[in-house]
């Protein structure tokens, strides 16, 4: 079977679902409907194409026997992107992921999320811990999401270009710029909104209890906060992703093989 599929690189048309707001989610499915599905969720700044096919990550878990249904959070890819703070919230993403699991009928899945995908999955894993098996959690801030970003620098270089001088901030600005398609005005939103909507913390008092793999890069700088949360969990583990740091971790062979290994358990 492993040879029956070709190399990924681009994506299938969107199959759109609405939230409960009224925006418009983008999803992406390969695969037979009757195998195992692994829900995949990205990164701030990134989307299902970036994260999740130009890696490799779709093509490995088709070959595992999975089936792949993947989400452009709102705000990224081909999602909508509104501009107000006030539509973005930890909360709410993950409710959109049960709006996209119940659209698909998808009753239960695995899920596999990176960055903001694997802090909404700290959440999706909670709620819906009667549907979602097993997780895997890469690169997850322990937390407010996107909390190291400077807002007042980079709310100053998109209105009018001005530079910016925090070094994380430029890591994010450099990351925004890089995948085409993104709309620094709705990524600015997504920021203001994780703090606005009251976000906090992940509370390790009430980890998600199924199988939660953590893996974060041995270069990150929040790899003790993701080592915590794992030791957190009733059925946590910890991998360290060797020589990577939060920006390129979801392309490394070793993050994808320790995945797949602990999916296929």
């Amino acid at each position: 079977m492993a040879d029956a599929i070709p190399a990924l690189t681009s994506l299938p048309d969107p199959q759109f679902v609405m939230s409960t707001e009224g925006h418009r989610i983008a999803t992406y499915t390969w695969g037979d409907l009757d195998a195992p599905t692994v829900v995949c969720v990205h990164g701030f700044a990134s989307n299902a194409r970036d994260n999740w096919v130009s890696t490799g990550w779709v093509r490995d878990l088709l070959r595992a026997g999975f089936r792949v249904l993947a989400v452009d959070q709102l705000g990224h890819g081909a999602s909508d992107k509104p501009h107000d703070p006030r539509d973005y919230s930890v909360r709410g993403l993950a409710a959109d992921v049960e709006i996209v699991l119940d659209t698909h009928l998808v009753d239960e899945a695995f899920y596999v999320g990176y960055s903001l995908g694997a802090r909404v999955g700290w959440e999706v894993a909670q709620d819906l811990s009667g549907r979602i098996g097993r997780v895997v959690l890469g690169g997850v801030p322990d937390g407010i999401p996107l909390g190291r970003l400077d807002l007042a620098q980079a709310r100053a270089y998109v209105d009018d270009g001005t530079p910016v001088t925090d070094p994380v901030t430029q890591n994010y600005i450099a990351l925004t710029e890089r995948v085409g398609g993104n709309d620094l005005r709705a990524l600015l939103a997504i920021a203001e909104g994780m703090r606005r909507s009251g976000t906090v913390d992940p509370d390790a008092a009430h980890a998600p209890a199924q199988p939660v793999l953590f893996a974060t890069g041995s270069k990150d700088a929040i790899i003790e906060g993701s080592k915590a949360l794992a030791a957190a969990c009733p059925q946590g583990r910890f991998v360290e992703i060797p020589d990577r740091h939060h920006f390129n971790a979801p392309g490394s062979r070793v993050f994808r093989e320790e995945a797949l290994a602990f999916l296929t358990a």
